[in-house]
C-alpha cells in the first residue's frame, strides 16, 4: 500500500484564513525587509526554518521567508522571496518579487487598504497588489 499526501488538503487549510499581496521592489530580499522594518515599525526576520527548498531540473532552490508576528494578535506577516537563481517560487507570477501573506487572525479590508497604501510610500516599491488565493497554480510550495 502506497501512502501519499493530500496536497490539496493541507494546501486549503493552510490559506483557509490568508490574504496575500505581490509586490514589485527590485531589491534584494534582506533590503525589502530592512526598508518595511524601518518605514512602518515591522520587525521582518528570517526564519531559516520555514525556508521554501524546491528541487528543479536536479537541483536544489532556496526561497528565503521573512517572518513578523505582530504583539496582542494572532496575525502574522510572512515574506517569500520569489526568485531564486533564475528560478520562480510561483512562476505564474514571474513579474512579482515578493509575496506577503498575512496569516492567523481575520484581515479586513481597511487594513488591507492602510497596508497596501503603507508599502507604495516606501521608495523603491513598484506595484502591490492582493492576490486572488484561488488564482495561484502552485500555493503548495508556499506551505511551510
Amino acid at each position: 500500500m502506497k501512502l501519499s499526501i493530500d496536497n490539496t488538503a493541507l494546501a486549503e487549510d493552510f490559506f483557509s484564513d490568508t490574504r496575500i499581496l505581490g509586490i514589485v521592489a527590485p531589491v534584494k530580499d534582506y533590503r525589502f525587509c530592512w526598508m518595511l522594518n524601518q518605514a512602518m515599525g515591522c520587525d521582518f526576520r528570517r526564519n531559516s526554518d520555514i525556508e521554501i527548498q524546491l528541487s528543479k531540473k536536479g537541483r536544489q532552490y532556496f526561497f528565503s521567508v521573512y517572518e513578523y508576528r505582530e504583539d496582542m494578535s494572532f496575525l502574522e506577516h510572512y515574506i517569500y522571496s520569489n526568485q531564486f537563481d533564475g528560478e520562480y517560487l510561483l512562476p505564474e507570477f514571474r513579474h512579482l518579487d515578493f509575496f506577503w501573506l498575512l496569516k492567523g487572525d481575520e484581515v479586513d479590508e481597511d487594513y488591507i487598504a492602510s497596508l497596501q497604501k503603507s508599502i507604495k510610500e516606501i521608495n523603491g516599491i513598484q506595484l502591490i497588489t492582493e492576490l486572488d488565493k484561488d488564482k495561484i497554480k502552485n500555493k503548495i510550495h508556499l506551505v511551510f
